[in-house]
């Protein structure tokens, strides 16, 4: 009898506590949490400025495969560059047209920062944050954890580029609340998902 309730009790303890599932990094341990110069993507608004030819110049959006239509260069792949190595690129493509182009590119308006949120919050589902928004403010968009919510299971789901295996950064919710700088520096990225367990 006392060992059976003994057995009971444990098994009650061991289902309390809470052990991450999976191989993750510690958000501390990811190394590069905030993005250095701005990576161009679909929905982005550059403009695009080559110095005395205004009707080269122009003011484009990036299509969903990741393309612009300038003059002179037609389609043109620019996603997944930054707003300098387009410059350049430019620059090198426009030198059979004109002596010794000037180019600069700027973005002008950023795309809307998509994010997946699924697990234990109110509101699974797309959240559209502002760009430099962090881990606490996707789950604030979904409507906060639920009662059912591990505070040591938050993690983020990020692939870097299509030929890396995905990540999985984790997070507790003391850390996200009480400002530790490595939760507080990690910007989302388009793409991420945000895991609530």
């Amino acid at each position: 009898m006392l060992r059976a309730s003994l057995a009971s009790l444990a098994v009650l303890v061991g289902s309390s506590c809470y052990a991450p599932k999976g191989v993750f990094i510690p958000v501390d341990a990811y190394g590069a949490t905030a993005p250095g110069e701005y990576v161009i993507g679909p929905g982005d608004t550059l403009q695009v400025r080559v110095f005395q030819q205004e009707a080269m110049s122009a003011r484009v959006r990036v299509r969903g495969d990741g393309k612009v239509s300038l003059p002179l260069v037609n389609d043109w792949v620019v996603a997944g560059k930054m707003p300098t190595q387009v410059a350049s690129e430019l620059q090198v493509r426009l030198k059979e047209f004109i002596n010794t182009p000037v180019v600069t590119v700027s973005l002008e308006e950023m795309r809307p920062l998509n994010v997946s949120v699924v697990g234990e919050v109110v509101r699974p589902g797309v959240v559209v944050l502002e760009p430099g928004a962090g881990v606490v403010h996707a789950i604030a968009a979904a409507g906060g954890l639920t009662d059912f919510a591990h505070k040591d299971g938050i993690f983020v789901i990020r692939k870097p580029s299509p030929t890396v295996k995905p990540v999985r950064i984790r997070f507790t919710w003391e850390d996200l609340t009480n400002g530790d700088p490595a939760s507080v520096k990690f910007l989302l990225l388009p793409q991420d998902v945000v895991v609530a367990e």
